[in-house]
């Protein structure tokens, strides 16, 4: 819980909404890069999360 909260706070609200069970640090990890990606972008950065989070989530889905 302590890495947790030391995750900067416009991260932890994404991570309350998010889909799936992210660990602080991968989830960390993903933040400084798409921050560094998006030049300090903090919104932009929490939508390359939702695209990371939305890839994941295609990958789990049983094919038809």
């Amino acid at each position: 819980m302590a890495a947790y909260d030391r995750l900067p706070p416009a991260l932890r609200a994404w991570l309350a909404q998010a889909a799936l069970p992210w660990s602080p640090q991968s989830a960390h990890r993903i933040w400084c890069r798409a921050l560094q990606r998006c030049e300090g972008d903090v919104a932009e950065a929490a939508h390359h999360l939702s695209r990371a989070e939305g890839w994941m989530l295609a990958q789990d889905r049983p094919e038809r």
